[in-house]
């Protein structure tokens, strides 16, 4: 697939230059990060799947508890 125009468009939209010379490098890790976007939607998570991570804020030293 060919991922120039998407590429054109957000970079346009970000302003964002991509010089020439990087243009295909550029071109070949969005067609790579797209491969692995389409690997990771197409698996099925289940419940289980979740890490279940919580995160607890920690008051920065010094500060009193309330």
């Amino acid at each position: 697939m060919d991922h120039s125009a998407y590429v054109d468009a957000a970079a346009a939209t970000l302003g964002l230059k991509i010089a020439a010379e990087h243009r295909p490098g550029v071109l070949q890790f969005f067609g790579l990060a797209a491969h692995m976007a389409t690997l990771v939607q197409g698996l099925q998570l289940q419940p289980h799947d979740e890490s279940g991570s919580v995160f607890h804020p920690v008051p920065p030293q010094g500060a009193e508890h309330k």
